[in-house]
């Protein structure tokens, strides 16, 4: 080990003869980036005394529904997954498909008025990715569909359980 550090001493110094002094930090340099992201903070996810949860993208008119961890946890190994047709037109409590594991079945309700556009196609050929990312709407989490919101959705949306709500009714 002491020979790689004797040896990257001379390159080391090279490239330390090389630096730039700074700009003042009052002046942006030429080079700087500033990064951008999404925060997630801008979503709104929402939960229902059913379990499900809908998140809500940043436009406030698409998201994705699907299962929490803890119905997830509670319903344990799944081994199917019932996913809707598309496009659905559903009102808030309609059975959009259904999740059998190991324990038991149960059905996957909508938590809001909404149009479904797609379903997660994975949960089809492995439907243990709910376990493993229920609340997970990537394109390799256990989401289970994408929806486009009504007006009529925007206003179910009052009645549901924010994140620190949900994991009270959880604890009880």
């Amino acid at each position: 080990m002491a020979s790689i550090a004797r040896s990257l001493r001379p390159v080391a110094t090279r490239f330390a003869a090389r630096t730039v002094a700074s700009p003042a930090s009052w002046r942006p340099s030429a080079f700087a980036v500033r990064a951008f992201s999404a925060s997630r903070i801008a979503q709104v996810k929402k939960y229902t005394k059913d379990h499900e949860w809908v998140e809500i993208a940043v436009d406030g008119k698409t998201g994705h529904i699907g299962i929490s961890e803890y119905a997830a946890h509670a319903l344990g190994d799944v081994v199917y997954v019932e996913l809707p047709t598309v496009p659905m037109e559903v009102a808030a409590g309609d059975a959009i498909g259904a999740v059998e594991s190991v324990k038991s079945a149960s059905d996957i309700n909508s938590p809001i008025s909404c149009t479904i556009t797609a379903v997660n196609e994975l949960l089809e050929e492995k439907p243990g990715t709910i376990n493993k990312g229920p609340e997970d709407d990537s394109s390799a989490g256990g989401w289970v569909a994408k929806i486009e919101i009504a007006e009529a959705g925007t206003k179910d949306l009052e009645g549901l359980m924010n994140a620190e709500e949900y994991k009270e009714f959880t604890e009880e």
